[in-house]
């Protein structure tokens, strides 16, 4: 009996097993911990699956915006630190009144004329007192985005360190600098 209960300890200790709460889970904020449906799809995703303990880069988009072509960018910049462990999430959000018509229009600038394959959720409010959770408590903790791909870096505990309004471009040395910072 003594063996079988060292070896649950260890499991649930070490393992996460029996339903206890993994090291992970304890880590991730719990403004992350929300279902959030994907863009143009009945699948959801919970950051906290995807973010829990790493750098983030949050941006809330529009497919219609003057700035759309920063998603280019912002796929790059996915795609040079996600090895590094950097999540990039897009935020679609018609707040500004330059969302596409429909979720298959949106999707369709994002996956197909510009190739993203960082995580997109479906639009929703990033201002007011609608906002999605994620975006609720960025803007407690920085500034509500004043236009769409407004950019927050945040650090791996989900504290926002820098925020960027949309005339700066994801190639753009400052906010490299505040990625890197937060690797």
């Amino acid at each position: 009996m003594a063996l079988r209960s060292f070896f649950l300890f260890i499991t649930v200790v070490i393992g996460g097993g029996l339903g206890a709460p993994s090291v992970l889970a304890d880590a991730c904020p719990a403004f992350l911990d929300h279902e959030q449906r994907r863009l143009h799809s009945s699948e959801s995703v919970n950051l906290c699956d995807i973010a829990a303990g790493k750098p983030m880069l949050v941006v809330n988009t529009a497919s219609q915006c003057g700035y759309t072509g920063q998603f280019a960018g912002l796929e790059a910049l996915h795609k040079e630190y996600a090895g590094r462990g950097l999540v990039v999430v897009g935020f679609a959000s018609d707040d500004f009144r330059q969302e596409a018509d429909t979720e298959a229009e949106a999707a369709k600038v994002c996956y197909k004329n510009f190739g993203v394959t960082f995580t997109m959720i479906a639009p929703g409010a990033v201002t007011g007192q609608d906002a999605n959770p994620v975006f609720a408590d960025i803007n407690r903790q920085s500034q509500p985005p004043r236009w769409n791909f407004t950019k927050y870096v945040l650090d791996r505990e989900g504290n926002v360190v820098d925020t960027f309004p949309s005339r700066v471009r994801p190639e753009d040395p400052a906010l490299i600098s505040a990625i890197e910072s937060v690797l």
